[in-house]
């Protein structure tokens, strides 16, 4: 058999490979969006058509001639409209190509055009509009030899003391209690969210660990201990809060709301016994004192991610001071989510747990427009320093990363992995691997002060509820309650 090609074949191959002859229009809407006009010249829709019916006559069937004999002509007739669909669809697709290879675009997300209404015309050039985001046009800060702080702690005794009680707290249960509600007991509650003596939402039989504040994920009510200690089973205690911006119900964002709290039960937490059994249940422990060490080395953990914290707002504050263009609304609400991915992985793979890693997840849900417009500055401008620096996330980055959240989550790498796979989370991973570096090498050409730091005390009670539906939207981790095991197969979660 012949492999030759023939003369018909490199014709075709050639005006494939033809650069199509566009005139293109970019118009700068805002610093993050072009409108973008491109008319693509007759002789490449006519070359396109001719390629588009060469392919198609020799097979083309017809009633009244045997397949591939029909008249060129009839052939055209006869597919015109199909021809146009596909002509239509290779026309744009290359042409789209070209475009963003020879605009060098750096688009942060898929054109805006309806394909449909697209027509091609019998007669004269194709034009078509399409709207892109793009990553903003600036010159890179100055972002070797700043003065940094950082900070840093020994921790002593005390502080493992301390800790080690949050960390029992994952193992210990609820029991009910008959006296008046103190700080850090739990209630049982029917919550009733009302406007105007209108009910807006309810939510049933929520366990709230008493604290001075209770975070919603569209609220905050501040002096939450104030309202609640010293109450009973049966007692009802009303409140007022302020709906926040990032509420799905715009009519209620600023708005001020009742919460009727019906307190049905109180109970109070108990903490395991430090036994040599719960020891060794909870990751094979052989003495209290080898779990205060590695109760240490999760202190140690948490102290890097503070350190990166503090670095970053400083870093993010001078390199973004430049950075007045404005980002475009729906951009930003649609990287809403994926800014909250980033932060609750950040938190996770530092060894919180799930009561800190909400506070703040509701802290974002909050504010969403204002943290995450700032989280997408820094983004753009911790990227274009890794682009220059050509700093990327390795294979063994996202092995690191995967299990330490695997640690924390009681979880197997490979099930992590599969997760994040799954709900299309790798890319946030991969921002949050970048900017790390990213971070680190700032850090290294920066002029850095150690100060002492204070561990944060959680002050905190975050629940997954809302406002304006009540009982919650799905949260960015798994549900955990005093006394919860974390996994039916063992009767402890372990540390390790």
């Amino acid at each position: 058999m012949s492999t030759e090609t023939t003369p018909e074949e490199v014709e075709g191959a050639e005006e494939q490979q033809q650069k199509l002859t566009l005139e293109v229009k970019v118009e700068k809407i805002g610093a993050c969006e072009r409108h973008v006009t491109v008319t693509i010249a007759r002789e490449d829709i006519n070359r396109y058509f001719k390629t588009a019916f060469d392919e198609l006559s020799p097979k083309a069937e017809i009633p009244g001639f045997r397949a591939g004999r029909a008249p060129r002509k009839i052939v055209e007739s006869r597919f015109k409209d199909q021809m146009k669909n596909q002509v239509k669809g290779s026309l744009l697709m290359d042409s789209m190509s070209q475009v963003n290879e020879e605009q060098q675009f750096s688009a942060i997300s898929e054109p805006d055009f309806d394909f449909d209404a697209i027509e091609v015309p019998d007669d004269g050039p194709l034009t078509f509009e399409f709207d892109l985001e793009v990553r903003p046009e600036f010159a890179t800060p100055v972002w070797k030899g700043l003065s940094l702080e950082k900070p840093v702690r020994d921790y002593n005794d005390e502080d493992i003391t301390r800790h080690l009680k949050n960390v029992l707290r994952r193992f210990s249960h609820v029991e009910p209690y008959e006296g008046a509600a103190e700080l850090d007991d739990y209630l049982v509650c029917n919550l009733t969210f009302k406007k105007d003596g209108e009910t807006l939402a309810t939510a049933s039989e929520q366990t709230i660990c008493l604290k001075p504040t209770l975070s919603l994920e569209d609220a905050k009510l501040e002096d939450f201990d104030k309202l609640m200690v010293g109450v009973k089973e049966g007692d009802r205690k009303t409140a007022t809060v302020k709906v926040s911006d990032g509420c799905e119900r715009e009519s209620l964002r600023g708005q001020e709301v009742e919460i009727e709290f019906e307190v049905l039960e109180v109970k109070r937490l108990v903490l395991p016994q430090m036994t040599r059994a719960f020891l060794d249940s909870i990751g094979g422990f052989q003495s209290e004192e080898e779990l205060r060490t590695w109760v240490k080395g999760e202190l140690v953990r948490q102290l890097r991610y503070y350190q990166q914290k503090r670095v970053r707002e400083q870093i993010a504050g001078i390199l973004t001071e430049s950075a007045s263009w404005e980002l475009p609304p729906a951009l930003v609400k649609r990287q809403f989510r994926r800014e909250l991915n980033r932060s609750v992985m950040e938190l996770k793979s530092s060894g919180f747990n799930e009561e800190v890693i909400r506070a703040h997840e509701n802290e974002i849900k909050q504010n969403s427009a204002r943290s995450t417009e700032r989280a997408l500055k820094e983004h753009f401008i911790l990227e274009k320093i890794a682009e220059e620096e050509k700093i990327d996330a390795e294979p063994g980055d996202y092995d690191a990363e995967i299990a330490l959240i695997a640690e924390q989550s009681d979880e197997s790498p490979r099930r992590v992995r599969a997760r994040l796979e799954k709900r299309g989370e790798m890319d946030s991973l991969r921002n949050q691997i970048i900017e790390s570096k990213v971070i680190d090498l700032i850090s290294a050409n920066s002029i850095v002060t150690e100060v002492p730091f204070v561990p944060p005390v959680n002050q905190t009670e975050a629940l997954e509820i809302s406002v304006a539906v009540g009982d919650a939207v799905e949260s960015q981790i798994p549900e955990a309650k005093p006394g919860d095991t974390g996994d039916p197969d063992f009767n402890k979660p372990k540390l390790n």
